[in-house]
């Protein structure tokens, strides 16, 4: 760990939240996965070894505290007072990084399960069918995969096999079609109406679906962004 001195409190918070990978662990935790594995797959790409030390790190420093989850298997992680605070640097983080380094973003390079699993956390819950759903998403193009979402209870479960329930509504469409709908490049009806993405099953589901996703935390800011008219400079002589 890095010692960028304690004269200067940007420095300081350097050394708790600057390292790699750690404001994505603290994404995660504030979007509400508080167990291990959860964590994880949030983070493609992440080692185990790795996210235990920067859990460790964030624990020792009072971001975080660990506790044994309700099931008796394993801990879970939840912020802290001083934790819950850092809410308002990411979110800063999110939106310096769409304003100035848009051209660099590439929401097409997630995966289908990323991308699910990132959905699933973005549930609104409050707006559910009040009987268990099951959502089919069939990921066509260069990467075809099924994965299904069942949402039951006010919750949300990712699934890489079917679950054994009969499916309510199917949802066909690219990977990528989906990252730009989530991310807010473009919106659900807007892709629907394309044609982009196609949505099989009960009409009355069919239409109440997007309003079962908060989508992306930057999703207004982005689709902002992506629309806002380039800036055409005077050329000078």
């Amino acid at each position: 760990m890095p010692e960028y001195g304690r004269y200067c409190p940007v420095a300081l918070a350097s050394e708790v939240i600057a390292d790699r990978w750690t404001p994505l662990i603290l994404r995660e935790l504030i979007l509400g996965n508080t167990r291990f594995n959860d964590i994880a797959r949030g983070m493609p790409g992440i080692s185990r070894s790795l996210l235990v030390a920067r859990l460790r790190h964030l624990e020792k420093n009072g971001v975080i505290a660990t506790y044994p989850s309700p099931t008796g298997k394993g801990s879970e992680y939840h912020l802290t007072p001083a934790g819950k605070d850092l809410e308002r640097v990411i979110d800063s983080f999110g939106r310096w990084a769409i304003e100035w380094l848009f051209d660099e973003l590439r929401p097409h390079d997630v995966d289908p399960v990323t991308l699910t699993w990132w959905m699933h956390r973005r549930i609104a819950a409050d707006r559910l069918p009040p009987v268990r759903t099951v959502l089919e998403f069939r990921h066509v193009g260069a990467e075809q995969e099924v994965i299904w979402l069942v949402l039951e209870r006010g919750e949300a479960s990712v699934c890489i096999q079917h679950p054994g329930y009969e499916v309510d509504l199917r949802v066909t469409a690219t990977t990528a079609e989906l990252a730009d709908v989530f991310q807010g490049y473009r919106h659900w009806d807007e892709a629907v109406k394309e044609g982009r993405i196609v949505v099989d099953g009960l009409p009355r589901l069919a239409r109440a679906l997007p309003t079962w996703f908060e989508w992306s935390p930057w999703v207004e800011v982005t689709h902002e962004r992506a629309h806002r008219p380039v800036e055409v400079r005077a050329e000078v002589r």
